[in-house]
């Protein structure tokens, strides 16, 4: 999965490279340029409908992996990016923003 979006000097992306985002922001932060990246963690679509379909797989992912309880939906990207385009993140650089119900957290 792999979105890109520019807004004015601000550069956000969600794909396996958000890694990257910090020697990016160092690269490009002298310039004017935030870059950050948002790390979507699992969504409900058809790439996860076997697992979801498995009753024991699927209570075994929502309860030890997600700690929100329930699937990604798409919209819940829409924060995150909306926060990081615009000027509220001003001084938000080199970032990587999970928006994963908690499945980082639970390490």
């Amino acid at each position: 999965m792999k979105a890109v979006v520019h807004c004015g000097a601000r550069t956000l992306e969600t794909e396996s490279r958000a890694a990257e985002a910090p020697a990016l922001a160092k690269e490009w932060g002298g310039r004017g340029v935030n870059v950050n990246a948002i790390a979507p963690g699992c969504i409900a679509p058809d790439n996860t409908e076997a697992l979801r379909a498995d009753p024991q797989r699927n209570q075994a992912t929502l309860g030890r992996r997600i700690p929100a309880g329930r699937w990604r939906r798409a919209d819940d990207l829409a924060g995150a990016t909306v926060f990081l385009a615009s000027p509220a993140s001003d001084h938000v650089d080199g970032i990587v923003l999970p928006v994963d119900g908690g499945w980082l957290g639970r390490l």
